[in-house]
């Protein structure tokens, strides 16, 4: 074979290499674009960090369900509860799982998928406390009516003067600000830090998610759940996806949301967490 010939083969071969390499690379599936997901990683059983630092619990559970659906791959985050919000806006992530209820003051700042849970709030007070047999004794109060605005009035008047620890920048929060004006309110960064003074008799009662209040029990804690669930009015419309305001992504966390409740795994991931159905039908 002349030298020529030697190099046309030659040439050849790397050309053919080089188009199945392409055509090799071309086969390759994309990879899966990434969502960053925050959580508080402090609300128990919602979201929790294990002493290893690693995020558990139900919202942890669901957004990797949902991420899936959605044909992303989740990276989670915690994140304070008070710079969640400010830290989506800010872009730090793309959504936020933390517990969050749809309120008008929030939809301001952000947009909501569908609501996945719906979860309603109770006071808590000491075994033996006096408040137990003040609060109202009814199962429900559903604020945005009539007749659960004046069981809130019946529970304002029997909290009248009481030190009430509360999540600061929290749904439970702002109802105690604009219902139970004559109580003297204790602000706190996580529900744990409230708990555990109304352990310790350093705040009379707490208001906070049912659901918190049930994992906080499980856990040994020194409380019992008082008086009505209160629903509704200035409590929101349930836990929902916070994603920027005009980001697409809400539409694709609903469908993905609507799907999960459709084929039951919220109420699957509902009663392993918190030992009954929260979700949202």
């Amino acid at each position: 074979m002349s030298r020529f010939a030697l190099i046309a083969a030659g040439l050849s071969i790397v050309t053919m290499a080089a188009a199945g390499a392409a055509s090799f690379a071309n086969q390759q599936p994309e990879p899966e674009p990434v969502l960053r997901i925050a959580t508080e990683g402090a609300f128990a059983p919602w979201n929790a960090t294990t002493a290893d630092g690693k995020l558990v619990g139900f919202e942890v559970d669901l957004a990797q369900d949902l991420c899936r659906r959605m044909r992303v791959r989740c990276a989670i985050v915690a994140q304070d509860w008070t710079g969640i919000l400010p830290g989506l806006q800010q872009g730090q992530y793309d959504a936020v799982m933390a517990g969050v209820t749809v309120t008008a003051e929030r939809a301001s700042m952000v947009d909501f998928s569908a609501a996945y849970a719906a979860d309603p709030a109770v006071f808590a007070v000491r075994p033996g406390s006096d408040l137990v047999g003040a609060l109202p004794d009814v199962e429900r109060a559903d604020i945005s009516s009539q007749a659960g605005q004046h069981i809130a009035d019946i529970a304002a008047h029997a909290l009248d003067g009481k030190v009430i620890a509360v999540q600061a920048s929290t749904i439970h929060a702002h109802m105690l600000e604009t219902r139970f004006p004559r109580v003297r309110l204790r602000f706190y960064e996580t529900v744990d830090a409230a708990a555990l003074d109304l352990s310790a008799g350093r705040v009379d009662a707490m208001l906070t998610a049912r659901t918190s209040i049930e994992a906080l029990r499980a856990a040994g804690g020194n409380l019992i759940p008082a008086g009505p669930a209160f629903s509704g009015g200035v409590l929101g419309g349930g836990v929902a996806v916070a994603v920027r305001k005009g980001d697409q992504l809400s539409a694709r966390f609903t469908q993905a949301v609507s799907s999960a409740g459709e084929d039951g795994t919220t109420a699957r991931l509902s009663a392993r967490w918190f030992g009954y159905d929260l979700s949202v039908r």
